[in-house]
């Protein structure tokens, strides 16, 4: 229970200290506003955050979701032989160093559809995490498990789908909590490059309007939903990973 408090009670103490600050030196809400500026400027504009904040989801997920597939069968791919493994990590490496503000623009030009080319943008982000994690997971199996799956006539599909996909599951789950994260940052980034507006334009969007305008409170509200959501998808994937894992692992007992 204290573990579960203090988290909020330092997060409240944290927000009085902001709003006393801004009260006490009468901070211009333009430069930095309070709390309860952002709190009104949010129900102020709520409809139209929540709609950006859909548009960001959708690409969000949408990434996310493609970018688990592929880094779960490009690692087993990795595992069936060593040296596609060589010869091909270094190429997930590779888009993983990658700035996606380098090549987004590029991925807008090239693919038409513009929330297709957000979601490839948002994928490339998040893709690495998963194909690191899961491919080590899936090598980090117990020799003598191995040995013993080979003396007994196991076959390959059989040791992967018994001993090695068990084993590498929870650094999968630990690959889904760094994705998600990466995947909300990447369709916001994408969402600055491609400058998307409109009725589905994202919090990106918003937030650029906001600048522009000099409209600080909607700029936070819109980064307090960023964050909120950042975390519910860290949160998500943290239930998933005890609810897959309580009974029988370890880090779950």
């Amino acid at each position: 229970m204290r573990r579960r408090v203090a988290p909020w009670f330092v997060g409240a103490i944290l927000l009085m200290l902001w709003q006393g600050l801004c009260a006490g030196f009468d901070v211009p809400s333009y430069l930095v506003p309070s709390p309860s500026a952002i709190a009104v400027q949010f129900f102020k504009d709520g409809p139209l955050l929540w709609m950006s904040l859909w548009a960001t989801l959708k690409i969000t997920l949408l990434a996310f979701g493609l970018a688990t597939v592929l880094g779960v069968v490009i690692a087993l791919l990795f595992v069936q032989s060593p040296m596609i493994e060589a010869s091909f990590f270094p190429y997930a490496v590779l888009l993983q160093v990658t700035p996606v503000v380098a090549i987004a623009p590029l991925i807008i030009i090239w693919v038409k559809n513009t929330t297709f080319a957000l979601v490839i943008c948002a994928t490339l982000v998040a893709l690495f995490p998963i194909i690191s994690n899961t491919t080590l997971g899936l090598r980090s199996v117990n020799p003598g498990l191995v040995n013993l799956f080979r003396i007994h006539g196991a076959s390959r599909w059989q040791t992967l789908r018994l001993l090695r996909i068990p084993s590498a599951l929870p650094y999968f789950f630990g690959g889904l909590r760094i994705s998600s994260g990466l995947a909300l940052i990447g369709a916001v980034v994408a969402e600055f490059v491609a400058g998307t507006g409109g009725t589905g334009a994202g919090l990106a969007y918003q937030i650029l309007q906001a600048g522009f305008q000099l409209n600080i409170p909607r700029l936070f509200a819109a980064l307090v939903l960023i964050t909120v959501t950042g975390v519910v998808l860290f949160a998500t994937t943290v239930a998933g990973s005890k609810l897959a894992l309580r009974g029988w692992h370890e880090s779950q007992l």
